[in-house]
């Protein structure tokens, strides 16, 4: 098998194709988060604590010099931000393997049906004891 023909077999299988459709998904829900956190959560906690824009908490080590470049800080509120989002997306994907979970033991908790031999000696055996032989 060829390098090329081997990784267009792994390229193809479902698993594959699934975890690309995962990353799409992932990066497109982690801008909602971004968004719900910047746009939505924060400044109302900003206002809570001053009316001043969260994100911009920092705590400068250098001050810029003249020319408004080389400023060093330590940006704190942009690190909470980013801490909240991970909060709110470790917190959906806590939910989705919970529902996961809860659906797999319902589908795991079907008793599966005896095998027909079973079933035939458990007939065999019913009937002998409603018709035991002279």
């Amino acid at each position: 098998m060829s390098f090329f023909s081997e990784f267009k077999a792994f390229a193809m299988r479902g698993n594959v194709i699934d975890l690309a459709v995962g990353v799409v998904i992932g990066a497109a829900f982690g801008k909602i988060v971004t968004s719900l956190v910047d746009q939505v959560i924060m400044p109302p906690i900003g206002m809570l604590i001053g009316g001043v824009d969260f994100s911009a908490y920092k705590w400068v080590l250098q001050a810029a010099g003249p020319d408004g470049k080389g400023e060093v800080a330590i940006q704190f509120g942009a690190f909470l931000n980013t801490m909240i989002q991970f909060a709110i997306v470790a917190f959906a994907i806590f939910l989705v393997v919970k529902l996961m979970n809860r659906l797999i033991k319902k589908t795991e908790e079907a008793p599966a049906p005896p095998p027909a031999d079973v079933v035939l000696l458990t007939e065999i055996r019913d009937l002998l004891k409603n018709n035991p032989p002279r």
